[in-house]
């Protein structure tokens, strides 16, 4: 079955099943005390500044939860959007193992920056929750992107309130090819303190990197990784994914075709008289209301998720691997069956 439910249900890219291969050749030290890990890392410096420090996981849940621990103590609590990854998807995870949520009404999946002033209002009341951090979505669940002037107004914000600054990057990548920049431009340049950084949704099988712009909140990382269950004793298997994703921009390649498949996904789907476009595509997915009839129909041959179902609103998402030949597969269907 040809699969748009999510990025995370595409296969590994080869050159990524070829890293693994190779990592896979003899003995090396453990717990990331290893050459390829030390290449990584260096790869890391490289795309996201010579001070930032990087930490391997397996799981996206894990970066983000785990990132968030080095900002707050259990007292402190985290602004998020009411729709973010971390309040939504992750099976109270954040809340068991960090903080409270301040979840905020999002404006097309982002945060307002001029909606965070009342989350000061409790500062220094021990009886209250103490707001530490912000946390976006880069891009958001809708899809959409945040500019590097909304991201920095959120960044100073934050800081000049003693606030720090993390953002859920699983479409990272995605984003900078949709504002065509850099991931140091979205990221250290504008004050993003602790980033989880995706790999798995874009080409890798199983990996993700909790990295430190803000290197002073990694000095006590690894004991946090460990108590956190993420400390992988043969590190390498990650380690030679992240290399081979940052050599040669293979991050920005698989990025660039998934858009670009989500952008002509799109064209097609504006040219079906059944089916409204409903977001903009900024990214690798493309929201769209489709007749409740056609979305049972088609998902008897394809793979994708109902966003909404009162307004028969469905996502369609893309990967490095999706084809012109499945989304024409996909609108013959819809063609068929109207």
């Amino acid at each position: 079955m040809i699969s748009f439910a999510s990025d995370n249900n595409s296969g590994v890219h080869p050159k990524i099943m070829d890293a693994l291969v190779h990592a896979n050749a003899g003995h090396c030290p453990a717990y990331g005390n290893d050459q390829i890990t030390a290449e990584a890392i260096e790869l890391f410096k490289h795309t996201f500044g010579q001070d930032a420090k990087v930490a391997f996981v397996f799981l996206g849940t894990a970066a983000n939860v785990l990132g968030l621990k080095t900002m707050m103590p259990t007292y402190d609590g985290v602004i998020c959007t009411d729709v973010a990854h971390i309040n939504q998807d992750e099976g109270g995870a954040p809340e068991r193992f960090t903080g409270k949520l301040f979840p905020v009404a999002h404006e097309n999946g982002k945060l307002n920056v001029n909606k965070l002033s009342p989350f000061l209002e409790y500062v220094g009341n021990p009886h209250k929750v103490q707001p530490k951090v912000i946390s976006v979505t880069q891009a958001t669940e809708y899809g959409t992107v945040y500019t590097v002037e909304e991201l920095r107004a959120i960044a100073q914000f934050a800081h000049q309130h003693g606030l720090y600054v993390h953002m859920d990057g699983a479409r990272l990548a995605n984003a900078a090819v949709a504002l065509n920049c850099s991931l140091k431009a979205l990221t250290t340049d504008i004050g993003v303190d602790v980033v989880s950084f995706g790999g798995t949704k874009n080409g890798m099988m199983y990996g993700e990197a909790v990295v430190f712009c803000n290197p002073e909140l990694a000095i006590n990382f690894s004991f946090i990784q460990k108590q956190g269950m993420q400390m992988a004793s043969k590190m390498r298997y990650i380690s030679a994914q992240f290399k081979a994703l940052l050599t040669d921009d293979l991050w920005l390649k698989n990025a660039q075709h998934a858009n670009s498949m989500a952008k002509y996904f799109a064209e097609k789907l504006s040219k079906c008289s059944a089916v409204t476009l409903t977001q903009p595509v900024e990214i690798n997915c493309v929201f769209s209301r489709i007749p409740a009839i056609l979305i049972a129909k088609l998902q008897s041959k394809f793979s994708f998720y109902v966003w909404n179902t009162e307004a028969h609103e469905v996502r369609l998402m893309t990967s490095f691997n999706t084809s012109k030949d499945d989304i024409d597969a996909f609108i013959e269907q819809i063609h068929q069956l109207s």
